[in-house]
């Protein structure tokens, strides 16, 4: 019914530490030819919803250039070259962006990151019984602002569409599923 698009050739027009652009000439599944496909290669990327010990919700708060905001958001970011673990890296990332440890940690989902162009995807994780165990560790482009806030805050964010970047609104909704929070 469906056929898979088949790769016919790559061509990389950019590679960096971040990111690689390729442009393919593929064979859709009706036949045709398509060149060029732009496709960006990315590492997968963690994001974690915090819940300490006494209930909070641990987010941050960051600078997001590509649309000139700060922007409300969990603690995650792309995994390491050398880390094949989204677990140890999801802990790392939380480690480091909000200075608190996880007592437990549980994936509540994996998701495209935009499956049309990117070749990633986001490992979502619900991280409970958490306390405040080192300093914060930023990355040489981050300036990260923590807020604890309520469930009750939390949510009244979602609904006034304070937290505007997707995949963290995925991750967040996840982990209210996985919490009962949220019922669907």
């Amino acid at each position: 019914m469906h056929n898979a698009w088949k790769h016919i050739h790559s061509k990389y027009i950019h590679r960096e530490k971040w990111f690689n652009l390729r442009s393919d000439k593929v064979l859709k599944g009706n036949g045709a030819e398509m060149e060029p496909y732009y496709v960006f290669e990315f590492s997968d990327w963690v994001n974690v919803l915090p819940v300490t010990t006494d209930g909070k919700i641990v987010l941050v708060k960051q600078y997001r250039y590509g649309l000139g905001v700060w922007s409300i958001e969990v603690p995650g970011g792309i995994m390491d070259p050398h880390e094949t673990n989204p677990e140890e890296a999801a802990k790392r990332e939380l480690l480091e962006e909000t200075g608190y440890s996880c007592g437990n940690i549980e994936q509540v989902a994996i998701v495209a990151t935009n499956p049309a162009i990117q070749n990633n995807r986001l490992y979502c994780y619900l991280a409970t019984g958490c306390e405040l165990t080192h300093d914060q560790a930023f990355d040489e482009n981050e300036e990260i602002e923590l807020l604890l806030v309520t469930m009750e805050e939390l949510k009244a964010m979602l609904r006034n569409n304070e937290i505007i970047q997707s995949l963290h609104v995925n991750s967040i909704l996840y982990a209210l599923i996985k919490m009962g929070e949220v019922k669907i």
